[in-house]
């Protein structure tokens, strides 16, 4: 009897202070490294999820494309093996063609822009799609400007574009943006890039400039141009499977700590941007800006690209975005 009554009590005491078998415990696949600005949202998030849970949700990232790149882990999401993970908005245009419209080539001009975008309804209505696609997006954080780097020389003109081999991933939209430049796209994930470069497989590639810090592309590439040609949102994305086993609680703390963390990321971004530049600098990089004139040409040779695709993200959506940014 006496067994009987502590077993209970000792239950009792376990349920009012937080039972351990109720906590949530959940994998974080992240590509880049855990100091690039990808890297210190996802600690932040995992930080204000434990902090607003007081311990009950636990999540243990994966940093450095651990779990695999960002189509594998955006799949293991669908199929419930992985809880979450932040790719670029462009993995999701496979699946959710409208989402191509944020890949559209000199798009946005400014930070600003892109936020009231993003954070705005077209944002809200790119998120409301992804539910039936067995994922939840939960918000949109900064990559940044993408600028071009390569081995051969430097980018001041559209026509420096023509004939390099440039790094593109798997989505339509940015080899078709790559091709309209004049380079030639070689699709590849980003745990390969480094080696691509360094044996001169591909000339160069596109991305931001922390990105570039961060994987160290600079020990590999000898020019960097400020060409600003597209701008890169990541998506903290939850596994549906997973989401649905939550309280309405849990799935609110989750969303509340990715929006927050949205601030301190983008932020982080942008100062990775400047301080990655001047480093580059240091180590020898030759880094040429692109007159605002060579960037307006760059963008009349990609007009094209964005006919081609305004039937895909359908017309009102393409319509909708331009009304915002006026």
């Amino acid at each position: 009897m006496k067994l009987r009554t502590s077993l209970l009590v000792g239950l009792l005491a376990t349920a009012l202070s937080g039972s351990a078998w109720a906590t949530v415990t959940a994998k974080f696949a992240v590509t880049l490294p855990e100091k690039s600005h990808q890297g210190q949202g996802v600690a932040k998030f995992v930080e204000l999820v434990k902090a607003k849970s007081q311990g009950d949700i636990v999540i243990k990232p994966y940093y450095s494309g651990a779990l695999g790149d960002d189509v594998k882990v955006t799949s293991a999401l669908q199929g419930g093996t992985i809880e979450f993970t932040v790719p670029q908005t462009t993995t999701l245009t496979g699946m959710v063609k409208a989402y191509e419209i944020l890949d559209f080539p000199f798009l946005f001009s400014t930070d600003a822009e892109a936020e009231k975008v993003l954070d705005g309804p077209v944002g809200q209505r790119l998120l409301d799609t992804l539910p039936a696609h067995g994922l939840i997006g939960l918000a949109y954080w900064e990559n940044g400007f993408f600028n071009a780097t390569n081995s051969k020389h430097p980018i001041t003109k559209v026509e420096d574009f023509d004939g390099l081999k440039f790094r593109s991933i798997q989505a339509r939209i940015t080899q078709e943006t790559i091709k309209a430049l004049g380079a030639n796209p070689v699709p590849l994930a980003v745990p390969e890039l480094y080696t691509a470069l360094e044996t001169h497989t591909i000339d160069g590639q596109g991305t931001p400039n922390a990105v570039i810090a961060a994987l160290k592309l600079d020990e590999v590439q000898k020019y960097l141009s400020v060409t600003r040609h597209s701008y890169g949102a990541f998506i903290p994305l939850a596994s549906k499977a997973f989401w649905d086993k939550l309280t309405p609680e849990q799935q609110k703390i989750i969303k509340d700590s990715a929006v927050e963390a949205r601030t301190y990321q983008r932020q982080v971004a942008r100062t990775q941007s400047e301080s990655a530049k001047k480093k580059m600098i240091e180590h020898g990089m030759q880094v040429n800006e692109v007159s605002d004139a060579e960037r307006a040409r760059m963008k009349e040779r990609v007009q094209p690209v964005w006919k081609m695709f305004i039937p895909d993200v359908g017309q009102d959506l393409f319509d909708q975005v331009q009304a915002e940014l006026k």
